[in-house]
């Protein structure tokens, strides 16, 4: 999944549960403005940020093997 997808997950997640970046942030523990710069592209997160994130969002990270190009 690229950041492009993740970020456009949080954000449409964010919009169903109605809450705001400042918010989330609280919530999850992590810097306002890592959140806002992750959100606007202009940043990366690392994982434990994106975890607690996902964590308060009520999403899940998984890894899974990809499938073989043919």
């Amino acid at each position: 999944m690229t950041n492009e997808r993740i970020r456009k997950v949080i954000k449409e997640r964010k919009d169903i549960l109605g809450i705001n970046q400042e918010y989330l942030a609280e919530l999850s523990e992590v810097g306002v403005s890592t959140l806002k710069r992750f959100e606007s592209g202009k940043g990366n997160i690392t994982l434990n940020n994106l975890h607690k994130i996902a964590d308060v969002l009520g999403l899940e990270i998984k890894l899974e093997l990809k499938k073989p190009n043919k």
